[in-house]
């Protein structure tokens, strides 16, 4: 274990599985108040796509992804009509997880609201909770989330995507406390696991997001990854497959207009035919040599 927490948390777990444990009403109420917030938030918002502007949960992002956010937001895909669902199932797993928290006799701070200042600017947003003068994110994933993107730090930083740890130092930055790490749920079976900053170099994720303010500012484009190359049985095959990094980005047709998902129907073009029992999801720039 990663956090003096879990076992306590665990502990909990297995008198509420023997139908030992109680819940006092206060936290009921508390995860109820913070579900209600949640649904006001996600469905009653009011918010549109194109309110582009710089906040502690994109400011880890990258930047070529920023530029289309604040440029041209409405090249994006659209969202599925589950994403809503999703971004819900998170918000009752967070505040589940406080209430367990709780209930298990750990003392945290709850969400407060910080501001990062960036030269002239003021970059806002709120943690999720501190525990022992640390800020800490409570993450639900999916499964392949929670064993490879989750497994560690090191797994983590090698492909954020989505920002977590510049999001993540931000947060401590801007509250004066320290980085603790992520509290990652299985949002497939329910498990749980803290995943320590362990890596986190304050300097050069503030470092990174100052940068990060300055390109948006600029206003100009350029590409944050590169293609790279398709191997098969270790042998490359004169392909060029998608970065890891762009993967899940909303804006990868726009930024590369070559670009064919394999039995995709996300465009105009011939999907790639994969003879494979089980075909992989490959995402091909450029034409594509058959194999």
């Amino acid at each position: 274990m990663n956090h003096p927490a879990e076992l306590a948390l665990h502990q909990y777990m297995e008198n509420a599985v023997k139908g030992d444990s109680t819940i006092s009403e206060d936290t009921i109420q508390q995860v109820a108040n913070d579900v209600a917030d949640a649904m006001r938030r996600q469905f009653g918002s009011g918010k549109k796509r194109g309110d582009f502007r710089i906040r502690m949960s994109n400011v880890g992002r990258p930047t070529c992804q920023l530029w289309y956010d604040k440029n041209k937001p409405e090249v994006a895909l659209p969202f599925p009509t589950t994403f809503m669902m999703n971004m819900m199932l998170g918000d009752i797993v967070e505040a589940v997880f406080k209430g367990v928290l709780k209930e298990a006799g750990i003392k945290y701070e709850d969400s407060e609201t910080v501001h990062l200042s960036v030269g002239d600017d003021s970059i806002r947003g709120s943690y999720d909770i501190v525990i022992n003068d640390a800020v800490d994110d409570i993450k639900s994933a999916s499964d392949w989330s929670y064993r490879n993107k989750f497994e560690s730090y090191d797994t983590l930083a090698s492909g954020d995507g989505f920002g977590y740890i510049g999001q993540l130092a931000g947060y401590a930055k801007a509250s004066g406390k320290k980085a603790g790490g992520w509290w990652v749920v299985n949002k497939a079976n329910g498990a749980f696991k803290y995943v320590p900053a362990s890596g986190l170099d304050m300097d050069t994720e503030i470092s990174k997001i100052e940068n990060t303010v300055a390109t948006v500012k600029e206003n100009k484009f350029e590409r944050c990854f590169q293609p790279v190359p398709e191997k098969f049985r270790g042998k490359e095959t004169g392909n060029k497959v998608l970065n890891d990094s762009c993967k899940f980005c909303s804006y990868r047709f726009s930024c590369w207009p070559t670009l064919v998902d394999c039995w995709s129907t996300l465009t105009e073009r011939e999907a790639v035919k994969s003879q494979a029992k089980n075909p992989p999801i490959k995402s091909y720039i450029g034409d594509v040599i058959a194999a």
